[in-house]
């Protein structure tokens, strides 16, 4: 049995897919147990890794554990699995948790949630995916209104990485053997601006999409009318003062998956439903 936190979320739901239709066991952990969601055989169950106590039930009878970063006792959360007899943890991360720099919010939750994986006693591997090609959907109420998309941090570029590759490397660590104590950092297959994606995805929806760049008092604007002040400072950290650069294209997915990451024309094209 395989336990999977966040399986509502982006790799969460990616992961909880590839490991039923390879006939794995697998415990669906969500906020709120919504069982139509997920693939037939799959047990949904609900619970609060705020509270580590409350997980004892969801993690009992289990081999492995993905595990989301960030919250508030990760080194409880993982003591739980440990007593519940979990052999194997795969701990999600970022690629931020390389640089150890305490003093960026996001980068910390991260470090610490690593450091809580490897001190775990349990079987470790740790992943670190570049952005989401998912993050596009932040467009959605641009694209419903026109043709325009307006976002921040326009010149950086990003080897964005689709959820199902990261499932698909986190699936391998969890279903077989070689990939204790590995950090696994993940990218997609081409190093693409914002704007670069737009036009891409305006080809596939075939909508002459354009894109125009927030400036950074803009951005800081609008990001704080959602988002509290020291994240907003992180991404500033990462992308305007240049702390993170992810635009680096890895061989992860190839190496550890054996198929070649998915292109984001890939992604845009299984995924244009959703912004038709």
């Amino acid at each position: 049995m395989i336990v999977v936190t966040g399986a509502a979320g982006n790799v969460g739901g990616e992961l909880v897919a590839a490991l039923a239709e390879a006939g794995q066991p697998v415990r669906a952990l969500t906020r709120s147990a919504e069982p139509g969601r997920f693939p037939s055989g799959v047990e949904v169950v609900s619970g609060d890794l705020n509270d580590p106590a409350s997980l004892r039930p969801v993690l009992e009878g289990a081999d492995g554990v993905f595990m989301l970063p960030g919250y508030a006792d990760m080194p409880g959360v993982h003591a739980e699995a440990r007593r519940a007899g979990v052999r194997t943890v795969v701990q999600l991360s970022g690629m931020s948790a390389g640089s150890g720099d305490m003093s960026n919010a996001i980068t910390a939750y991260m470090a610490m949630s690593e450091q809580a994986a490897r001190e775990s006693g349990l079987a470790w591997t740790i992943v670190r995916p570049a952005m989401f090609m998912t993050n596009a959907f932040q467009w959605l109420p641009q694209l419903k209104a026109g043709d325009l998309v307006r976002a921040p941090f326009g010149p950086v570029r990003a080897a964005v990485t689709d959820p199902a590759d990261i499932a698909a490397v986190a699936a391998q660590a969890l279903t077989s053997p070689g990939h204790e104590e590995r950090i696994y950092e993940v990218s997609g297959p081409e190093s693409l601006s914002a704007g670069e994606r737009v036009a891409i995805l305006g080809e596939v929806l075939g909508r002459g999409l354009r894109f125009e760049a927030q400036t950074n008092e803009e951005a800081r604007a609008e990001m704080s009318a959602t988002t509290p002040a020291k994240y907003v400072d992180a991404f500033f950290d990462f992308y305007v003062a240049g702390a993170l650069d992810e635009s680096k294209v890895l061989p992860t997915v190839q190496e550890v998956t054996g198929r070649a990451p998915r292109t984001f024309a890939q992604w845009a094209t299984a995924h244009a439903d959703a912004f038709r």
